[in-house]
């Protein structure tokens, strides 16, 4: 089943799925998925190209966008943020907890939305990102 945690109306991340929740997420009415978690961290059965292929079945789009653990790179964030803005939504991201998906997600926002509410949207979702704030706060001045 799938444990999902909407940062916005039409974004939502979740810990890690399974290839059966590729349909279900299909079913909810997503239509793009963004996979953030590394092949190195999961058994061959969920690595990406699995992901890719349940996703082509079930005509969702298809982002690998591996988020290797304290590797948050400016190349990582903008591919993040070129297939959150050109692909069609909703969009599902996951990786081991959501974790990593939501500092994405919370980047990728900070130049377009107020920080308090992005804040705010990833503590509802259960992820406390104020070590992020002052990169957020770069970021949506054009410094970071």
């Amino acid at each position: 089943m799938l444990d999902l945690r909407f940062l916005a109306p039409d974004f939502a991340v979740a810990p890690q799925i399974d290839l059966a929740d590729v349909a279900e997420a299909a079913r909810l009415g997503f239509r793009t998925l963004i996979n953030n978690r590394p092949d190195a961290e999961v058994p061959p059965g969920l690595q990406h190209e699995a992901f890719r292929a349940s996703a082509e079945t079930a005509g969702l789009h298809y982002h690998f966008l591996p988020y290797e653990p304290g590797e948050l790179t400016p190349d990582l964030i903008a591919g993040f943020e070129a297939a959150r803005h050109t692909a069609p939504s909703p969009v599902l991201a996951w990786c081991r907890s959501g974790t990593r998906c939501s500092h994405l997600w919370a980047l990728s926002e900070a130049p377009n939305r107020p920080i308090e509410d992005i804040l705010r949207a990833t503590i509802r979702a259960g992820y406390d990102l104020s070590a992020l704030e002052l990169l957020m706060r770069a970021r949506a001045t054009g410094r970071g």
